[in-house]
């Protein structure tokens, strides 16, 4: 039992950890808006990371194989939101600039739009099940019982989780330290502008 759970916090840290684009978002979110919107998004991640993860455990790599023909067009979908996004978040640091009033407005309404956001571009990724449906298959053996499936799943999502959630807090430090409209900024600049940069790494296969 206890090799079932460390594989499966193994598979979550391993997927979570990486910096990507979604890492660069959970922070540059939770620094901008608030923590509580941060985790929302964060928690979207997690989600997407645990289906996956059940999915790749239900199925092993027969799922992978089935996706393999559709993962560029799944990559360039996933491109084009991240574009949008990071060019919704430039337009939104610029308001916030011009007027710190509308940051409030901003946290009251956006935490659970972020978990769906955070989810569904999290899903976009093909990389994710091809990970998991390979680590399933390299460890599940005769010796799993019943529930190892379902224990390895737990654990996944509950390693991504807190990684996602560790990210949240520490977007959410680095926004109390910028605390000033120019520091908030400069770290929506910096985010977003790494956000386009990934989003053209991802078409462009690098």
């Amino acid at each position: 039992m206890n090799d079932i759970l460390i594989s499966g916090a193994l598979a979550g840290f391993g997927i979570a950890m990486p910096v990507g684009a979604v890492t660069v978002m959970i922070v540059t979110l939770s620094a901008q808006t608030s923590l509580r919107t941060g985790l929302a998004g964060a928690m979207g991640t997690a989600t997407a990371d645990g289906l996956y993860a059940l999915v790749a455990a239900l199925t092993g790599a027969a799922l992978a194989g089935l996706l393999q023909p559709v993962a560029q067009p799944m990559r360039w979908t996933a491109a084009v939101v991240l574009l949008a996004l990071a060019t919704k978040g430039l337009a939104d640091a610029v308001r916030r600039a011009l007027d710190p009033g509308s940051v409030q407005r901003v946290e009251e309404t956006r935490p659970l739009h972020a978990y769906w956001q955070f989810l569904g571009l999290t899903v976009l990724n093909p990389l994710t099940i091809v990970y998991f449906s390979a680590l399933v298959l390299a460890l599940r053996n005769d010796d799993w019982p019943a529930t190892g499936g379902l224990m390895f799943v737990a654990a996944a999502f509950a390693a991504s989780a807190s990684w996602q959630a560790l990210l949240a807090v520490g977007g959410a430090l680095v926004g109390r330290v910028l605390t000033s409209g120019k520091g908030r900024l400069g770290t929506a600049l910096v985010g977003n502008g790494v956000i386009i940069f990934l989003a053209v790494r991802l078409v462009s296969g690098g």
